[in-house]
C-alpha cells in the first residue's frame, strides 16, 4: 500500500529548476490522493512556467514510477502569483501585484527590445502582464509593439491601456507624434510618467513591465524611489564599457533598496545567416563575470540576431511573432528564471490588513 509519506519522500529529491528548491521545501505540494493503486498529485507554483510544465509533469511521473504498486499518475499544475513586497515607503498600485524594472546603465544594448519580448514570454508561459514604457525622451514600445492611436478616457480623469498582443501598455508615445522631440527639464519628465502609471486603468495585472530610460541619473533614481518595484533586470552587453555602466545601474538599486533580480547578456554572439559561423563580436563571458562579481544571477545570454532586430522595427516581436524560435526559447527561460527569483522574496501583507477611517461626526 502506497504512504503519502513515501510520495513526499520521492518529492522531497525533486528540484525546481528554475527556483533551485524541491517541491516540497518550496511547498509546491498542495494535495495528495491516494486511491488504491492510483495517485492524484496537485501542485501549486507561485510563478508562470506552462513551457516547464511538461516537462516537471514528466520528470515526477519517472521518479513516482519508481515505487511499486502505483499504476496510474494524475498531476495537476495551478499557478498562483502573488505580490511581493518593494521599497520601503512606497505603496504599491491597484490592480498591479509586481512591478519589474528593466534598466541597463547606457544606451544601445536592446534594453527595450529585452523588455518587450520579456513581457510577452512572462504572458506566453501564463501571467497577466502589462508594459509601462518609462523612457519619456525616446518611447519607443508603441512601435515595437505596433500598436498606434490614442488612448481612450472614460471619465475624462483616467486612460484605459493600448492592448496589443493581448497585452496591455502605456507610453508618452501614444499621446504625441512620434517624431516630436520631448524637450522637458527632470521634475516635469517624472511627474509625467507618474501620471502614465497612477493615471492608467491598468487591469488585474501579475506583472508590470517598466522600461525605464538608460542611465542612472537624477531622473532614474527619482523614478526608482517613487515608483513601487518588486524586483530589476539589469541589461547589458559582454564589452567592457557597458558593463561598466550596467554595474552602476546595479549600485543604483541597491541605494533605493530594490532587489536585482539578474543580469542579462543580450547580443551575446553572432551567428552568420549565410555560413553559420559564431563569433563573439562584443566581448565573452562579462555578463557571467558580472554576476559573479556582484553575487546576483544570470537570467541568460541572448544573441545578436537580424530578425530579433526587424520583429520590433516592424511591430512584430520575435517571442509573439516566432514563438519556436530559438530566441523566443530564451526569452521564456529567462522570463521564467526571472519569475522564479522574484517568488523567492518577501511576500506584501498590506492588502490584508483593514483599511481604518476616521470620521469625525
Amino acid at each position: 500500500m502506497i504512504t503519502r509519506e513515501q510520495i513526499e519522500g520521492v518529492l522531497s529529491k525533486i528540484q525546481d529548476t528554475h527556483l533551485q528548491q524541491d517541491l516540497v521545501t518550496a511547498k509546491m505540494v498542495r494535495d495528495i490522493k491516494i486511491d488504491g493503486d492510483q495517485v492524484q498529485l496537485q501542485l501549486e507554483m507561485g510563478y508562470p512556467a506552462s513551457g516547464y510544465h511538461k516537462k516537471m509533469t514528466d520528470i515526477i511521473k519517472s521518479e513516482l514510477g519508481s515505487l511499486e504498486g502505483i499504476t496510474d499518475i494524475d498531476i495537476t499544475i495551478d499557478t498562483k502569483i502573488i505580490s511581493h513586497s518593494v521599497q520601503k515607503g512606497v505603496q504599491l498600485i491597484p490592480n498591479i501585484k509586481n512591478t519589474i524594472a528593466i534598466a541597463s546603465g547606457k544606451g544601445g544594448v536592446g534594453k527595450s527590445t529585452t523588455a518587450i519580448n520579456l513581457a510577452l514570454a512572462l504572458q506566453k508561459e501564463g501571467a497577466r502582464v502589462g508594459i509601462l514604457d518609462a523612457d519619456i525622451y525616446g518611447p519607443s514600445q508603441p512601435r515595437m509593439l505596433g500598436c498606434r492611436g490614442k488612448p481612450e478616457s472614460i471619465d475624462g480623469k483616467t486612460m484605459e491601456p493600448m492592448v496589443s498582443y493581448g497585452m496591455q501598455s502605456m507610453s508618452i508615445g501614444y499621446l504625441i507624434e512620434e517624431d516630436n522631440p520631448m524637450i522637458w527639464r527632470g521634475p516635469m519628465v517624472t511627474s509625467a510618467l507618474e501620471q502614465l502609471l497612477g493615471d492608467t486603468n491598468w487591469t488585474d495585472l501579475d506583472y508590470l513591465v517598466v522600461d525605464l530610460p538608460p542611465g542612472t541619473g537624477d531622473i532614474q533614481l527619482t523614478l526608482c524611489q517613487k515608483i513601487p518595484v518588486s524586483g530589476a533586470i539589469i541589461v547589458t552587453t559582454p564589452q567592457d564599457i557597458a558593463l561598466l555602466d550596467a554595474k552602476k545601474g546595479l549600485k543604483m538599486f541597491n541605494t533605493v533598496e530594490v532587489p536585482v533580480l539578474g543580469v542579462i547578456e543580450n547580443m551575446s554572439t553572432y551567428i552568420c545567416g549565410q555560413c553559420g559561423h559564431e563569433d563573439h563580436i562584443f566581448g565573452e563571458g562579462g555578463g557571467k563575470q558580472m554576476a559573479e562579481q556582484y553575487d546576483i544571477d544570470l537570467l541568460g545570454s541572448l544573441p545578436l540576431e537580424t530578425k530579433i532586430r526587424e520583429g520590433v522595427d516592424n511591430g512584430k516581436p520575435t517571442v509573439a511573432m516566432d514563438p519556436d524560435s530559438r530566441a523566443a526559447q530564451i526569452y521564456r527561460d529567462i522570463a521564467r528564471r526571472a519569475a522564479a527569483k522574484l517568488a523567492l522574496q518577501a511576500k506584501d501583507y498590506s492588502s490584508a490588513f483593514p483599511r481604518i477611517v476616521i470620521d469625525n461626526k
